[in-house]
């Protein structure tokens, strides 16, 4: 028997579960995102396969996408019923025999077996999930979770691909760094900056130039990205937040500041009312401001001793902002709570960085 790292990533997920819920809404352009107004400053959460073929995407604006598809049906994000449909599907990968489940997300696991045949052991995986939820998803198959993970991307909708060392570069050497996980764009215009605009070029590279780019650590990581070389070890172990954050982006600009003190303090209410339920005090304070149009920043600071103050924590915050001495209009504000850490610390933070498994 082999051991196989698979990723496991729902199709369209939000848009699928309001599918389910309005069946008349099956083969029409759907858009998840704000509270389902265009109108408003929001963006796409998920977008049906119909949508997409208008060209809307994740994290676009609902006002760019209603003008790409003025026919679609916008909807508003209801968390309480993703995340009910979320757990359903990862106790479904769960109680698959012979599973190790490690969550990446609402939609998405990566799921250690080990088999002789992975192809047919994803697809009883995903008529589980169909039987147990309605719900369709695509998985890849690997032999570390970074190919696991690209491969799913060829394998949807629906489908099952595997990526691994004997195919990764026949698969991957031609496209673009982008296509890696872990590399967005700015990354990927660092790297066009040292010659470097293919996976195999990645792969290939002497890893001075990434060393003096990236950093000791982060640039032989990527040199490791551009060969698919990760971890293959699927760890189950209950993941342990760090930090509870809320933000709003405002449908009109905040422009006074009585607006900015008292919406400061709305988020700073909510953060605590989330450090309360995980029963850890805020140590350090985040800020990120949008000023309008869209220019973003982000300031941190630590406190004096933790705190459930809510009037704290908004103040520190308020003064983050005061400090950038910026009076443009805000089009958003975010406020996080850093906790102390739990009691023996935190578990090495799990990476799809090498951490042992197969080169």
């Amino acid at each position: 028997m082999t051991s196989w790292v698979l990723h496991v990533d729902l199709d369209q997920f939000l848009a699928a579960v309001e599918v389910l819920r309005h069946p008349e809404l099956a083969g029409r352009p759907v858009v998840v995102g704000g509270r389902g107004d265009p109108t408003e400053r929001a963006v796409v959460s998920t977008a049906s396969y119909e949508a997409r073929e208008f060209g809307i995407r994740s994290g676009m604006p609902l006002k760019t996408a209603v003008r790409r598809c003025p026919d679609a049906i916008f909807l508003p994000v209801d968390f309480p019923v993703y995340e009910a449909a979320s757990a359903l599907v990862m106790d479904t990968l769960r109680d698959f025999p012979g599973t190790v489940v490690e969550l990446l997300g609402w939609d998405e696991a990566f799921v250690g077996v080990d088999s002789d045949d992975p192809e047919a052991t994803a697809r009883a995986l995903q008529g589980a999930v169909l039987e147990a939820t309605r719900l369709h998803c695509s998985i890849g198959i690997g032999d570390t979770k970074v190919r696991a993970k690209i491969a799913t991307e060829f394998g949807k909708p629906r489908g099952v691909f595997r990526l691994t060392r004997e195919n990764w570069m026949e698969v991957m050497g031609g496209r673009p760094t982008s296509a890696l996980w872990g590399v967005g764009n700015r990354i990927a215009a660092r790297l066009a900056a040292l010659g470097i605009h293919t996976v195999r070029e990645l792969a290939l590279s002497p890893e001075a130039p990434l060393i003096e780019e990236f950093g000791p650590n982060t640039g032989p990581h990527f040199r490791r990205l551009g060969r698919g070389v990760s971890s293959a070890t699927v760890d189950d172990t209950p993941w342990v937040a760090r930090a509870h954050g809320r933000e709003m982006t405002f449908q009109r600009n905040l422009t006074t500041p009585d607006e900015v003190a008292r919406a400061l303090r709305a988020l700073s209410d909510q953060v605590v009312a989330d450090l309360h339920r995980e029963g850890r005090a805020c140590a350090r304070v985040h800020l990120k401001v949008r000023f309008a149009p869209f220019f973003t920043v982000t300031r941190i600071r630590k406190l004096p001793e933790p705190t459930y103050d809510a009037a704290v924590i908004a103040q520190t915050a308020l003064e983050l902002l005061l400090k950038l001495d910026d009076d443009r209009p805000i089009r958003l504000l975010g406020v996080r709570g850093e906790m102390v850490p739990p009691e023996g610390g935190y578990d090495p933070p799990r990476t799809h960085g090498r951490r042992g498994g197969p080169a």
